[in-house]
């Protein structure tokens, strides 16, 4: 028999969607880069020193090339073959005078085959990828595949122009956070998808589904962490906006991070996730926060390196 790899030699599994960021700013110039919410995820991971597999999909033309250049350069690997799209998707990000993106979206998402060897230590899920068919299917497979061996965590990171918000999205975002040990949603995120409920009714909803715990960011204003019959708030640091593109999926990936550097993933580490300590929580939180304000203080998703912080 084979021994299970220790924590040091497993790695984070990121699964969702890569695509080109057409960036075009207040003065009317555009510029493109390469993002997506779960590629951002996993270059933020690898910048701070993370070994990290991406599993997503790109065509092979001029920006699949992009995307795959900007992948190799971070350190990520690929878990899948990515290329089984006609087309790589895009994004027209617009920023506004205050460097707030809103996005139009082109989209295609389908996963290819993910094998479940090597088990990842942690598997982080986000986005379009999570409620876009036909690969949404393949990811909720994925998770449910991997998780008696790893954490899961899920950035809902919402997109309603793409995908409204009707019932049939809520329970696909349902059914992912179902499956996850932690959940990070933005404000927005809660009121675009249940617009019903307040902000600790949502995520109060989302705790009975079985996650244990839940991240609200809200911006600027700070983010709370809620789990274990307790609610942390951290304050957002004060920077000079250059535009808020990848800030969430930074701060996310910076989540695993902290929590990695305490020991606190890994399936059989689940129980000590859910009770972890309001110290250890407030520490989370603020790593995360250092993390999401170099991003925003540069143009594009251009998350930190770890001497950065």
């Amino acid at each position: 028999m084979v021994a299970e790899a220790g924590p040091e030699a497993r790695d984070v599994l990121v699964v969702g969607e890569a695509l080109v960021d057409v960036v075009r700013a207040p003065d009317g110039t555009t510029r493109e880069h390469a993002g997506g919410s779960a590629a951002n995820v996993a270059v933020a991971l690898a910048r701070l020193g993370r070994p990290v597999r991406l599993a997503t999909a790109y065509a092979a033309d001029d920006r699949g090339a992009l995307l795959a250049r900007h992948l190799d350069a971070a350190g990520v690997a690929l878990a899948t073959d990515p290329a089984v799209l006609a087309r790589t998707s895009a994004a027209l990000a617009t920023i506004g005078a205050g460097g707030a993106a809103t996005y139009e979206f082109d989209l295609s998402w389908e996963l290819g085959p993910v094998a479940d060897e090597p088990a990842p230590l942690h598997v982080h899920a986000c986005s379009l990828g999570a409620v876009v068919a036909p690969g949404a299917e393949d990811v909720a497979a994925l998770l449910r595949r991997l998780r008696d061996r790893a954490t899961v965590s899920y950035d809902v990171n919402a997109r309603p122009a793409v995908t409204g918000t009707g019932a049939d999205v809520v329970a696909r975002v349902e059914r992912v956070a179902a499956l996850a040990d932690l959940v990070k949603a933005s404000d927005e995120d809660l009121a675009a998808l249940w617009p019903d409920l307040d902000e600790a009714s949502a995520v109060a909803h989302l705790l009975a589904l079985g996650p244990g715990v839940v991240v609200v960011t809200r911006g600027a204003d700070g983010a709370t962490w809620t789990g274990a019959g307790r609610t942390v708030e951290v304050a957002s640091l004060p920077v000079e906006v250059a535009d808020t593109i990848g800030a969430g999926d930074t701060f996310g990936a910076a989540l695993v991070d902290a929590l990695w550097e305490r020991g606190l993933l890994g399936a059989e580490r689940r129980e000590r996730l859910r009770g972890i300590g309001e110290v250890e929580v407030a520490e989370v939180l603020a790593h995360a926060a250092r993390a999401a304000a170099v991003t925003v203080s540069r143009p594009g998703a251009d998350p930190p390196y770890r001497h950065e912080l």
